[in-house]
Protein backbone atom coordinates (compact mmCIF):
# COMPACT_ATOMS: atom_id res chain seq x y z
CA UNK A 1 0.00 0.00 0.00
CA UNK A 2 3.03 2.18 0.69
CA UNK A 3 4.13 1.92 -3.04
CA UNK A 4 0.58 2.50 -4.31
CA UNK A 5 0.48 5.81 -1.87
CA UNK A 6 3.94 6.98 -2.92
CA UNK A 7 2.74 7.09 -7.15
CA UNK A 8 0.34 9.09 -6.01
CA UNK A 9 -0.51 12.93 -6.80
CA UNK A 10 1.58 15.08 -4.21
CA UNK A 11 3.15 12.29 -2.90
CA UNK A 12 6.31 13.88 -2.12
CA UNK A 13 4.71 15.79 0.46
CA UNK A 14 3.87 13.15 2.38
CA UNK A 15 5.98 11.47 4.69
CA UNK A 16 5.61 7.80 4.30
CA UNK A 17 6.30 5.49 7.39
CA UNK A 18 5.92 1.74 7.49
CA UNK A 19 4.73 0.75 10.99
CA UNK A 20 2.03 -0.48 13.28
CA UNK A 21 -0.27 1.45 15.00
CA UNK A 22 0.47 0.07 18.55
CA UNK A 23 4.01 0.98 17.59
CA UNK A 24 4.33 4.09 15.81
CA UNK A 25 6.78 6.66 17.78
CA UNK A 26 7.32 10.13 15.99
CA UNK A 27 8.94 13.06 17.58
CA UNK A 28 6.09 15.42 15.73
CA UNK A 29 3.21 16.01 17.82
CA UNK A 30 -0.39 16.62 15.01
CA UNK A 31 -3.63 18.50 15.41
CA UNK A 32 -5.13 15.74 13.76
CA UNK A 33 -4.77 11.78 13.45
CA UNK A 34 -6.95 10.20 11.57
CA UNK A 35 -7.24 5.85 11.06
CA UNK A 36 -9.85 5.13 8.67
CA UNK A 37 -10.84 2.11 6.43
CA UNK A 38 -12.18 0.22 9.33
CA UNK A 39 -8.28 -0.65 10.18
CA UNK A 40 -9.51 -0.32 13.73
CA UNK A 41 -11.87 -3.15 13.75
CA UNK A 42 -8.43 -5.49 12.98
CA UNK A 43 -7.34 -4.50 16.48
CA UNK A 44 -8.64 -7.81 17.73
CA UNK A 45 -7.61 -7.26 21.54
CA UNK A 46 -8.34 -4.56 24.18
CA UNK A 47 -4.36 -4.48 24.75
CA UNK A 48 -3.68 -3.61 21.29
CA UNK A 49 -6.64 -1.12 21.18
CA UNK A 50 -5.61 0.48 24.59
CA UNK A 51 -1.65 0.67 22.63
CA UNK A 52 -3.41 2.50 19.76
CA UNK A 53 -5.33 5.09 21.55
CA UNK A 54 -1.85 5.60 24.07
CA UNK A 55 -0.24 6.05 20.22
CA UNK A 56 -2.35 8.61 19.33
CA UNK A 57 -3.10 10.29 22.71
CA UNK A 58 0.98 10.75 22.88
CA UNK A 59 1.09 12.22 19.18
CA UNK A 60 -1.80 15.09 19.79
CA UNK A 61 -0.64 18.73 19.98
CA UNK A 62 -2.75 20.35 22.85
CA UNK A 63 -6.14 20.68 21.54
CA UNK A 64 -5.62 18.38 19.12
CA UNK A 65 -8.15 15.67 17.76
CA UNK A 66 -7.98 11.75 16.87
CA UNK A 67 -10.94 10.00 15.13
CA UNK A 68 -11.36 6.71 13.64
CA UNK A 69 -14.18 4.46 12.89
CA UNK A 70 -15.90 1.02 13.12
CA UNK A 71 -18.94 -0.56 11.59
CA UNK A 72 -22.04 -0.52 14.22
CA UNK A 73 -22.19 -3.82 15.67
CA UNK A 74 -26.06 -3.67 15.44
CA UNK A 75 -26.20 -4.13 11.82
CA UNK A 76 -26.67 -7.88 10.48
CA UNK A 77 -23.15 -7.53 8.66
CA UNK A 78 -23.10 -11.78 8.58
CA UNK A 79 -26.66 -11.74 6.91
CA UNK A 80 -25.79 -8.73 4.47
CA UNK A 81 -22.21 -10.21 3.66
CA UNK A 82 -23.31 -13.57 2.89
CA UNK A 83 -26.13 -12.64 0.50
CA UNK A 84 -23.82 -10.05 -1.85
CA UNK A 85 -23.07 -11.16 -5.22
CA UNK A 86 -19.78 -10.82 -6.23
CA UNK A 87 -18.54 -7.27 -7.05
CA UNK A 88 -17.22 -7.39 -10.07
CA UNK A 89 -14.64 -4.75 -11.53
CA UNK A 90 -13.58 -4.14 -14.99
CA UNK A 91 -10.56 -2.71 -16.48
CA UNK A 92 -8.10 -2.84 -19.66
CA UNK A 93 -6.84 -6.40 -18.65
CA UNK A 94 -10.36 -7.90 -17.97
CA UNK A 95 -12.33 -8.32 -14.92
CA UNK A 96 -11.24 -8.90 -11.38
CA UNK A 97 -14.29 -10.84 -9.28
CA UNK A 98 -14.20 -9.92 -5.79
CA UNK A 99 -16.49 -12.54 -3.31
CA UNK A 100 -16.64 -12.67 0.19
CA UNK A 101 -17.33 -15.40 2.51
CA UNK A 102 -18.28 -15.77 6.12
CA UNK A 103 -16.26 -18.75 7.56
CA UNK A 104 -17.18 -17.66 11.26
CA UNK A 105 -19.16 -15.66 13.92
CA UNK A 106 -18.28 -15.76 17.72
CA UNK A 107 -19.18 -13.06 20.02
CA UNK A 108 -18.05 -9.81 18.69
CA UNK A 109 -15.76 -11.45 15.85
CA UNK A 110 -16.55 -12.49 12.11
CA UNK A 111 -14.42 -14.38 9.66
CA UNK A 112 -14.43 -14.39 6.49
CA UNK A 113 -12.46 -15.29 3.28
CA UNK A 114 -12.43 -13.02 0.40
CA UNK A 115 -11.02 -14.21 -3.32
CA UNK A 116 -10.29 -11.70 -5.96
CA UNK A 117 -10.85 -13.73 -8.89
CA UNK A 118 -8.47 -12.07 -12.38
CA UNK A 119 -8.51 -13.66 -15.85
CA UNK A 120 -5.15 -15.91 -14.61
CA UNK A 121 -5.77 -16.34 -11.28
CA UNK A 122 -7.24 -16.48 -7.91
CA UNK A 123 -6.19 -14.94 -4.81
CA UNK A 124 -7.96 -15.54 -1.14
CA UNK A 125 -7.09 -13.74 1.98
CA UNK A 126 -9.00 -14.38 5.26
CA UNK A 127 -9.50 -11.81 7.61
CA UNK A 128 -11.38 -11.69 11.22
CA UNK A 129 -12.90 -8.30 11.95
CA UNK A 130 -13.64 -7.02 15.34
CA UNK A 131 -17.13 -5.12 15.69
CA UNK A 132 -17.59 -3.69 19.59
CA UNK A 133 -20.23 -1.81 20.94
CA UNK A 134 -19.95 1.47 21.61
CA UNK A 135 -20.14 1.38 25.09
CA UNK A 136 -17.20 -0.61 25.39
CA UNK A 137 -15.28 1.54 22.71
CA UNK A 138 -16.18 4.29 25.07
CA UNK A 139 -14.89 2.38 28.16
CA UNK A 140 -11.67 1.49 26.17
CA UNK A 141 -11.28 5.46 25.41
CA UNK A 142 -11.96 6.56 28.86
CA UNK A 143 -8.70 4.53 30.14
CA UNK A 144 -6.69 5.92 27.69
CA UNK A 145 -5.75 9.51 28.53
CA UNK A 146 -8.60 10.42 25.49
CA UNK A 147 -12.07 11.81 25.81
CA UNK A 148 -14.67 11.54 23.48
CA UNK A 149 -15.90 14.76 22.07
CA UNK A 150 -18.29 13.66 19.23
CA UNK A 151 -19.45 10.02 18.16
CA UNK A 152 -21.44 10.30 14.44
CA UNK A 153 -22.83 7.77 12.56
CA UNK A 154 -20.87 8.76 8.98
CA UNK A 155 -17.51 11.44 8.07
CA UNK A 156 -20.32 13.74 7.16
CA UNK A 157 -21.18 14.53 10.80
CA UNK A 158 -24.86 12.65 10.49
CA UNK A 159 -25.63 11.88 14.71
CA UNK A 160 -25.35 8.69 15.64
CA UNK A 161 -28.24 6.40 15.63
CA UNK A 162 -27.83 3.20 17.40
CA UNK A 163 -30.78 1.19 14.93
CA UNK A 164 -30.43 3.70 11.83
CA UNK A 165 -26.20 4.07 11.52
CA UNK A 166 -24.13 1.64 9.80
CA UNK A 167 -20.80 3.81 11.02
CA UNK A 168 -19.58 4.87 14.11
CA UNK A 169 -17.07 8.14 14.00
CA UNK A 170 -15.52 8.46 17.58
CA UNK A 171 -13.66 12.22 17.69
CA UNK A 172 -11.45 12.21 20.70
CA UNK A 173 -9.07 14.38 22.34
CA UNK A 174 -6.92 14.58 25.38
CA UNK A 175 -8.51 14.38 28.61
CA UNK A 176 -8.21 17.99 30.33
Amino acid sequence: MLAVARRKPHAEQVEWVESSAQNYKADQRFDLVVMTGHAFQTLLTDADVGAVLETMRGHLKHLGRAAFETRNPRVDWVGEWGTQPPFVHTFSGGQLSEAREITGQDGEFISFRTSYRFPHETLTTNSTLRFPSREHIEVLIDGSGLVIREVFGDWDATPFEVARSREMIFIAEIAA
